[in-house]
């Protein structure tokens, strides 16, 4: 025991000796080398772990200290090479990736409308598509983009048409007809106007204003409807009327032998008509019950006006706020110089960009 005591005293008496031999830099270096080291040792959550600074902290300190009391620091030569070591690694270890590269997010977003928006196109029909585009992408990484988005196959995709799509399908080939009386101002007569309109496009036909709507004037009138569409009739398959009895057989059979079938709406379902029936809401909201018509030659004429700015001028929500047939051109964003024109007397007014 006195021996062990003799020892202890002796190791504490030469180590002092040899701090007397030390600088005071030195001295300071240990010091705060031991301060760190004890502010981590406090970090016993779970375990004691080295941050970022205090590596570089302990870096930057030990190299100051003598070469003895390097040797039992918490940072020793060979952590400094292995930090060394991983920075390396990070630095010029490239990531090894398997399997083929990412698909491009354009090109995802591509195939996903190309998908939803064509139910038959299968994965070959896409690929040619994109390859059309200038993307050139192979059909099983079609077939996997579509699987990861949940679009089915062609076979199954193919029969799951919405209600939505298939009515916008048929609206393509369909036109409804309908009248609208106007009664006159001072004779208070009633003039019908019979007009057709486009389902798909929303373009209006007027094609005619009478006092007594017989028969005889009304399928000459699908005369007239055939010889407006001219070429276009071959677009149209069905047209929608109602049970009035102004539609007799001879004005189906017009209609037929130019390939347009007629369909008859059930007994008092105006619903059924619901395209005609909103542009009558239309034009009375918009025309006839905001002016005085004196007569037929003054509603033929205000109705042709009408129709002109409503085939080409008039936006439509069901066309995202575009006219049926668009009359001029769009105007550049950000375009200041604006002229009102108006129509029918400034009961409705239209406005373009100024010429410059």
């Amino acid at each position: 025991m006195a021996l062990r005591l003799l020892y202890l005293v002796f190791i504490r008496v030469v180590g002092w000796l040899v701090l007397l031999g030390r600088s005071s830099a030195a001295k300071d270096v240990e010091l705060l080398v031991l301060r760190h080291e004890v502010a981590v040792l406090r970090r016993t959550n779970p375990r004691p772990r080295l941050e970022w600074a205090d590596r570089a902290v302990l870096a930057a300190l030990v190299r100051r200290l003598p070469r003895l009391l390097r040797e039992h620091r918490l940072v020793t030569p060979g952590t400094l090479l292995r930090w060394h070591r991983r920075l390396v690694a990070k630095k010029w270890t490239y990531p090894h990736r398997t399997g083929r590269p990412p698909v491009d997010d354009i090109i995802v977003t591509l195939i996903e409308r190309m998908g939803r928006e064509n139910a038959g196109w299968g994965y070959r029909r896409i690929q040619g598509e994109l390859l059309k585009l200038g993307h050139r992408v192979a059909a099983s990484t079609v077939r996997r983009v579509l699987k990861r988005l949940r679009i089915p196959p062609v076979p199954r995709r193919d029969t799951d048409t919405s209600w939505r799509r298939f009515l916008r399908a048929q609206a393509a080939s369909l036109m409804a007809c309908d009248f609208f009386h106007v009664d006159c101002a001072l004779t208070l007569k009633r003039v019908y106007v019979f007009f057709v309109i486009e389902v798909a496009t929303r373009y209006v036909h007027i094609l005619g204003t009478t006092t007594h709507p017989d028969r005889a004037w009304t399928t000459q009138q699908a005369r007239n409807l055939i010889m407006d569409l001219g070429d276009r009739a071959d677009d149209f398959r069905f047209l929608i009327r109602d049970r009035a009895s102004q539609f007799t057989t001879s004005f189906d059979a017009i209609l037929f032998d130019a390939g347009i079938q007629v369909v008859k709406t059930p007994p008092r379902c105006p619903r059924a008509n619901a395209h005609a029936e909103r542009f009558v809401g239309t034009v009375r909201r918009e025309v006839t019950d905001r002016l005085l018509i004196l007569n037929e030659h003054h509603l033929r004429t205000v109705l042709n006006r009408y129709a002109t700015h409503y085939n080409h001028r008039r936006p439509h929500r069901a066309l995202q706020l575009a006219p049926p047939r668009p009359d001029p051109p769009i105007a550049e964003q950000g375009y200041t110089s604006i002229r009102r024109r108006p129509v029918l007397g400034g009961l409705i007014n239209d406005y373009e960009p100024a010429a410059a």
